[in-house]
């Protein structure tokens, strides 16, 4: 067990009841979760190969409009066990819509590829997932990625300086480990000195490596904590309850961090699945998440404080904490 670092089992979006949440005094655009641009960017799939590993590196790139008269910034997005390149397009529409391309990146290992399948080897399936050889590859996977954006066509556009990790569960401990997660077991050399800041979206623990401050402590660049009081994992063999989330806020290093918990919601209400975490709560808690990331983006790439703290003032009928 102690091989399997980072445990990814409690990265399965199986989790999560649906939940009735009465409606908040919120307001009226955070009812739906689709962004209400119109057509200001395009989406790119490429079917990619990292040869050097014979490992398919699928990717779906969503590219703002004005991406050809100025530099933008990059986020390069990683999902959760069982995803795909297609997941969290609430997210990459919104951030391309504001002049962010955004890049998902799909992990062949731990994709939607173990859903299908003979159901009786179902386990063996999660059981391989959650291999740490897996966990490497999928912080290769983004390496990889990046690097064939920025050689790419595309590569000219984009600002070298505002590139971002970000995920959710499983992809959140990815892109722990792209922005200086380490783990006593893991090898040198997964830290990416490209990226500048990291989007952590409900993530689990390192389990099997004890106490996580000095896994976490070298992590530098300013990073966002998003989880919610009912994300709570709770699968066959495995539970983490949703203070484990809030553990790694605490150890993670840099004097740049900030966290937001909503009220209720579940473990997968961050992803693009409808209803889970409840009907009406979930398009508010995708609403405000996309919101809030611009908004910490803003602050870190040009030190505008103001929007963070317009949007607690907004969201704060959602909210069991901030900081």
């Amino acid at each position: 067990m102690r091989r399997r670092f980072w445990l990814l089992l409690p990265l399965l979006s199986l989790a999560g009841a649906l939940q009735a949440q009465a409606p908040l005094d919120l307001p009226q655009q955070a009812a739906s979760a689709q962004p209400a641009e119109a057509a200001d960017y395009q989406v790119l799939d490429f079917d990619w190969q990292d040869k050097s590993r014979q490992r398919e590196v699928p990717v779906r790139l969503y590219w703002p409009a004005q991406a050809a008269s100025a530099a933008v910034p990059l986020v390069v997005f990683s999902h959760g066990l069982g995803g795909s390149r297609q997941g969290y397009s609430y997210l990459g529409r919104y951030w391309a819509s504001q002049g962010y391309a955004s890049l998902h990146v799909q992990h062949v290992g731990s994709d939607r590829r173990i859903w299908t399948g003979n159901v009786f080897s179902l386990i063996g399936r999660l059981q391989d997932a959650a291999k740490e050889s897996e966990a490497l590859d999928r912080v290769r996977d983004m390496r990889f990625a990046l690097d064939r954006l920025l050689a790419a066509e595309q590569g000219a556009h984009i600002d070298r300086q505002r590139i971002v990790a970000a995920g959710h569960s499983y992809g959140a401990t990815t892109s722990l480990l792209l922005a200086g997660a380490r783990p006593p077991d893991a090898p040198a050399g997964l830290q990416d000195e490209r990226i500048r800041a990291a989007i952590i979206i409900s993530a689990p623990p390192f389990y099997g490596q004890g106490a996580p401050e000095p896994i976490l402590a070298p992590v530098r660049v300013p990073t966002l904590h998003v989880t919610a009081t009912e994300d709570v994992i709770n699968v066959p063999g495995y539970h983490s309850e949703a203070g484990d989330r809030l553990s790694v806020f605490e150890a993670t290093g840099g004097q740049r961090k900030r966290l937001a918990v909503f009220t209720g919601g579940s473990h997968s209400i961050f992803t693009d699945r409808a209803g889970t975490g409840g009907v009406t709560l979930n398009p508010q808690v995708k609403a405000a998440t996309r919101e809030l990331t611009l908004a910490f983006l803003s602050s870190v790439f040009e030190g505008r404080e103001e929007g963070l703290q317009s949007w607690h003032q907004r969201w704060k009928p959602l909210l069991a904490r901030w900081q």
